[in-house]
C-alpha cells in the first residue's frame, strides 16, 4: 500500500519546485525557511527567455522586480543557509521526497477552449522520468478539472512504469496568491489540498503545514480542489465585470460610479452581502483571463450531456470575461472622444500611456490590458510612448525610463495602472511638459482629481465618471 511506502520513506526533508516564477519562487524559499525541511531546489529550464533566474536566485537576486515584501531578503537567507538553490538538472527529483509543479497553462484559443498545457506537460515528464516510490508529485498550477486524475496521472504513469496511489502520491494543491502579496498570501490563506486518495491528501497536507501561519488546510479530492480554483477567480472576474457594466452605466446616465459604490457599500449588517470591487480599464494578469475557460471546459468534459442549464442562454461567466475584455477597448473610445473635443483625430497624435504592468506597483505584464489599448492607437495612427516604474522592457514595445519622457509634447494622457507614481502626478507641470492649450487626460483607475485637470484647460474622461465626461471645457 501506498501508506506503507510512504511510511518506511519517512517524513518530508527534500523538495523541489518546478517553475521559478511569481508562484515558484516564493513557495521554494517559504519551504526552505521551514526548519521540518533540510534542501529545496527550484527547477528552471535554462532557456534563452528564462535561464538568466538561475544565476540570479543562486546569487540570492530575486528576478521578480515589482514590490514584494520580504521575498529578497528570505530568498537571501535560504541561499546563504544553503538550504534552497536553483538548477535546470531535472535529474536531481530522484533524489527528492515531494515535487510541486507551478507552471503556467494559458489558452490557445478561448473560443474552442483549448488550453496550452505544453510547458506544464513538460514539467510533468522530467518528474515521471526521475519519479520514485514513495514520492509526493503536487501540481499547483490552476488546470482543467479532471486533469490531475486524467492526462497528468497518466504522464506521470507512463514515463515513470509507477501507478499513482500505490507506488507514488498525486494531489492538486492550487495556488492562491496575489503579485505583490505573495509570501503573505502562502503563508496566511487556507490551502486547498485535493489527493487522488487518502494517503495523497495526507502526504500533500504535510507538506504545506508548516509554511502555514493563519492558514490551515481544506482537504477534498482532486477535482473538487480543480473547480474550487477555477471557479474563485470565475467569481472574482464576474465581480469585477459587474462593477465594470455598472460604470458603464454610470457613464451612460450621466452620474459617478464612485458615489453609487459608495452607497451600495454603506448597506451593512447581518446576513447583508455586497462585495463590491473597484472599475478600471481593465482585468490582466495569468489567472483571470484564463480560469473561466478551465471552467467551461471541464464541465464540457465531465459533466458532458449532463449540465441542466437555460437553453439556448451563453454561460454567464463567459459573458462576465468578455466585458472585462471589452474595457481596453472602452478606454480607446474615451480617448478617442476626448481627442475629437480637442479637435484632433486620433492619427497622428501622441499618446502618453502610463502604466503597462496589469496591476499597481508590480512588474506583472501577463495579459496586461494595456496591450490591446496600445494596439488600437497604433492601428489607428498614433505614436504611443509607454512608461511605467517597475518595467524596463517587453517584447516588440519600447517602454521610457521618464513620465517626463512619455508625456512631452503628448496630445493625451492615459493612466492604465495604478502605480502610486501616478497618484502624484502635479497637473500644471504635465500641462507644461505636453505643450498643449487642450491636452487630454483619459483616467483609467481613479487615480486623479477631475476637477484640478479641468480648471487648467484638460479635457478629462474617466471610467465611470459620467459626472465629468461631459464637463465645460475652461479656456
Amino acid at each position: 500500500m501506498l501508506s506503507d511506502i510512504i511510511r518506511k520513506r519517512g517524513p518530508v526533508k527534500k523538495i523541489g519546485v518546478l517553475g521559478m516564477g511569481y508562484v515558484g519562487i516564493p513557495a521554494a524559499v517559504l519551504f526552505a525557511d521551514a526548519p521540518q525541511f533540510d534542501k529545496v531546489y527550484g527547477f528552471q529550464r535554462d532557456s534563452p527567455s528564462s535561464g538568466y533566474k538561475i544565476a540570479m536566485l543562486n546569487r540570492g537576486e530575486c528576478p521578480l522586480k515589482g514590490e514584494e515584501p520580504g521575498l529578497e531578503d528570505l530568498l537571501r537567507k535560504v541561499v546563504a543557509a544553503g538550504k534552497f538553490s536553483c538548477t535546470s538538472d531535472f535529474s536531481k527529483i530522484r533524489e527528492l521526497d515531494a515535487v510541486t509543479l507551478s507552471i503556467q497553462t494559458p489558452f490557445l484559443n478561448k473560443e474552442d477552449l483549448l488550453p496550452d498545457f505544453s510547458a506544464l506537460f513538460e514539467g510533468i515528464r522530467n518528474v515521471g522520468r526521475n519519479l520514485t516510490p514513495g514520492m509526493l508529485v503536487v501540481l499547483e498550477s490552476t488546470i482543467t478539472p479532471g486533469t490531475t486524475t486524467g492526462v497528468a496521472r497518466g504522464m506521470l504513469e507512463q514515463e515513470s512504469g509507477l501507478v499513482a496511489g500505490k507506488d507514488f502520491a498525486l494531489a492538486h494543491a492550487p495556488e492562491r496568491v496575489m503579485v505583490g502579496r505573495l509570501l503573505r498570501n502562502i503563508r496566511e490563506h487556507d490551502r486547498i489540498v485535493g489527493g487522488i486518495d487518502e494517503a495523497s491528501t495526507q502526504r500533500a497536507t504535510e507538506l504545506y503545514t508548516p509554511v502555514l501561519t493563519l492558514g490551515k488546510v481544506i482537504p477534498m479530492t482532486a477535482t473538487a480542489a480543480e473547480v474550487t480554483k477555477t471557479a474563485e477567480n470565475t467569481f472574482r472576474d464576474l465581480q469585477l465585470a459587474a462593477i465594470n457594466e455598472l460604470a458603464l452605466y454610470c457613464e451612460a446616465m450621466g452620474i459617478n460610479v464612485y458615489d453609487v459604490r459608495t452607497g451600495i457599500d454603506s448597506l451593512k449588517g447581518e446576513g447583508i452581502t455586497r462585495a463590491m470591487l473597484w472599475p478600471g480599464a481593465g482585468v490582466g494578469g495569468h489567472c483571470l483571463t484564463k480560469d473561466t475557460y478551465h471552467l467551461e471546459r471541464g464541465v464540457q468534459v465531465l459533466g458532458k450531456d449532463l449540465l441542466d442549464y437555460p437553453a439556448g442562454e451563453p454561460s454567464l461567466y463567459v459573458l462576465a470575461r468578455r466585458i472585462n475584455d471589452f474595457m481596453p477597448a472602452h478606454m480607446f473610445r474615451l480617448t478617442k472622444e476626448a481627442l475629437e473635443r480637442a479637435g484632433r483625430p486620433v492619427k497622428g497624435v501622441k499618446v502618453a500611456l502610463l502604466g503597462w504592468a496589469f496591476l499597481s506597483n508590480s512588474d506583472d505584464t501577463r495579459n496586461t490590458p494595456s496591450e490591446p489599448y496600445r494596439d488600437l492607437l497604433v492601428k489607428g495612427g498614433a505614436k504611443v510612448s509607454v512608461h511605467d516604474p517597475y518595467v524596463a522592457e517587453y517584447p516588440g514595445v519600447p517602454i521610457v525610463p521618464f513620465v517626463e519622457e512619455a508625456v512631452e509634447g503628448a496630445d493625451a494622457i492615459v493612466i492604465f495602472a495604478g502605480h502610486n507614481l501616478y497618484k502624484g502626478l502635479d497637473a500644471p507641470y504635465l500641462k507644461n511638459l505636453t505643450g498643449k492649450k487642450h491636452p487630454v487626460i483619459v483616467d483609467g483607475r481613479n487615480m486623479v482629481d477631475p476637477d484640478t485637470y479641468i480648471r487648467l484647460g484638460f479635457i478629462y474622461k474617466g471610467i465611470g465618471r459620467g459626472d465629468k465626461n461631459r464637463h465645460e471645457i475652461v479656456e
